[in-house]
């Protein structure tokens, strides 16, 4: 017998992920938890409404007929549940309080201005204050320490952190000015013999040894010339045609118009994820905060589908 009034927010955000992904495991990786959470989550909603929404299997989990058809309602669910949030926060207003936000450089400075203006304007009482740091670790360590309400970092993350939502953010090949025809895609051919300019492939630059691990799957290796510290750096020499180089879009940011830019031969993206302190009660303000970036972000392209739809986050993590 189905027992509606038990769902919860948290069973249905995970049987949308989960029918998103196809699988329990990238599943988990975006809502932030357990894989048998997850699967305990989907099996208590199956339990409670009666029916099987979702055949498992060794090659992933596939929504049954009816799992199909409570899908588009879970999702419009949790779209209203966003929308409702939205909406409160707007009318009750908030006349004080602070947001507090740690990042590294590419995100605080070509994502967050957007964010924080439209927040600004909403929300001309509160403070925003960004402190920027060199890894990600560090961003991580920030919010576990009460040091940020929010901060935004990659997955897969440490430990004691909740992941309300992720972004991808592609690597992509800078090239010279003229070194392609317009719209000629790159091959692996091309790109072995381009000289090379990278960031080191050691601590703090993980980026650069994930294009290397990313590589070495296709038997490919880079011919590199140059090896610099900051990526602005990067992008000024191969503006002058010093040389190609591979760079995450955000670092590569802002990207001068006369260098092309292309996708790998097979693309290869990082996925960013904004995370919040685990377990802790938040004042209203960050949460005002995620309500204005996910609009903002959704219209830069930056949110997936697979979890685009997820209802804004309660005060304390499932």
């Amino acid at each position: 017998m189905s027992k509606p009034s038990a769902l919860k927010i948290s069973q249905l955000r995970a049987f949308v992920v989960t029918a998103h992904c196809g699988n329990f495991t990238l599943a988990s990786l975006e809502l932030g938890l357990s894989q048998s959470t997850v699967s305990h989550a989907i099996a208590t909603l199956e339990a409670d409404l009666g029916v099987v929404l979702m055949n498992r299997g060794r090659y992933g989990a596939a929504l049954t007929a009816i799992g199909q058809e409570i899908l588009a309602d879970a999702e419009q669910v949790l779209r209203l549940l966003d929308a409702i949030t939205t909406k409160a926060n707007a009318d009750r207003g908030l006349q004080s309080g602070q947001v507090r936000l740690a990042s590294v450089r590419s995100v605080a400075t070509h994502l967050l201005p957007k964010v924080i203006a439209q927040f600004r304007h909403d929300y001309p009482q509160v403070q925003v204050r960004i402190t920027e740091y060199s890894i990600y670790a560090d961003v991580e360590q920030a919010v576990r320490d009460g040091q940020a309400d929010i901060g935004f970092t990659l997955l897969p993350t440490g430990p004691a952190l909740d992941i309300w939502d992720t972004f991808r953010d592609e690597f992509v090949v800078l090239l010279p000015p003229n070194s392609l025809m317009d719209d000629e895609p790159l091959t692996w051919e091309a790109l072995s013999t381009l000289p090379i300019i990278t960031t080191p492939a050691l601590p703090p630059h993980r980026h650069m040894r994930t294009v290397m691990e990313h590589l070495e799957q296709f038997g490919q290796s880079l011919n590199v010339v140059y090896e610099v510290s900051q990526d602005s750096t990067v992008t000024g020499m191969v503006q002058q045609g010093l040389g190609a180089s591979i760079l995450a879009r955000l670092a590569a940011e802002p990207i001068p118009p006369e260098i092309q830019v292309r996708s790998l031969p097979v693309p290869l993206e990082r996925v960013m994820a904004i995370a919040l302190p685990a377990d802790t009660l938040l004042s209203r303000a960050p949460f005002a905060f995620l309500s204005t970036l996910k609009p903002v972000f959704q219209h830069m392209g930056l949110m997936p589908a697979s979890n685009s739809d997820s209802a804004t986050p309660e005060p304390i993590s499932p």
